[in-house]
């Protein structure tokens, strides 16, 4: 994309080689605690599952830099309720290298006592990182925000799977976090963004990626 060569992680991770530099979408962490302040309780496990499989991508690529593209934290309080032993965890990842956290519309201001640099976009040769797509032609950008998933017909049944949306101007990253859903790529959201459904879908299957033609994916 843009002339850089970059991984697709099956994790739902991009890592970019030439710059040690490893994303990732909307982690969420501590949705569930979030959710349980509001009544509704699910098991509060989220963010220690969520920084197991962060934890494995970072052991899997070494990265010197990671950038996490916003909605980091389910909400601004999220920060201060994250447990001591994920706080450790979080510490340990950042330890010996760069970590940029981007505003998100759930997390838009820098969190306290929780590491790293923040910021609201980020630009490093070609490509820019932010949080929310911009409408319309946009060379080298990387972004999270929507949860792109998508729906395909195989051998008689239809599976749905989150997926990478991608062209070779920009890319829109799957959801990271373990409570995060996603949105139908075929949804006015991705058609305001790509300008139409001329891109790909890398959906994240057991070992591999699947590339289907956005065109070719099911509504719903």
């Amino acid at each position: 994309m843009c002339g850089v060569n970059l991984l697709l992680d099956l994790s739902g991770a991009i890592y970019w080689p030439d710059e040690r530099t490893l994303i990732v979408a909307d982690l969420h962490l501590e949705k569930g605690s979030s959710f349980a302040a509001r009544g509704v309780l699910l098991p509060p496990y989220d963010t220690a599952a969520t920084l197991d499989l962060l934890g494995r991508v970072v052991a899997r690529h070494a990265p010197r830099r990671v950038i996490a593209l916003g909605d980091s934290f389910h909400d601004g309080g999220g920060p201060a309720r994250v447990m001591p032993q994920d706080r450790a965890t979080i510490a340990e990842l950042q330890r010996r290298r760069d970590w940029v956290w981007i505003a998100g519309n759930h997390d838009p201001d820098p969190a306290q006592e929780i590491g790293g640099a923040f910021a609201k976009s980020l630009s490093l040769g070609p490509l820019t990182f932010r949080h929310e797509p911009t409408r319309g032609a946009v060379d080298g950008e990387i972004a999270g925000h929507l949860h792109p998933s998508a729906r395909v017909a195989q051998r008689g049944r239809a599976v749905t799977r989150k997926c990478f949306a991608a062209d070779d101007r920009r890319m829109i990253l799957p959801a990271f976090g373990a409570y995060t859903g996603g949105l139908n790529i075929r949804d006015r959201a991705f058609i305001a963004a790509f300008g139409a459904l001329a891109f790909t879908a890398h959906l994240i299957g057991e070992r591999r990626l699947y590339a289907f033609a956005a065109a070719r994916c099911l509504a719903g």
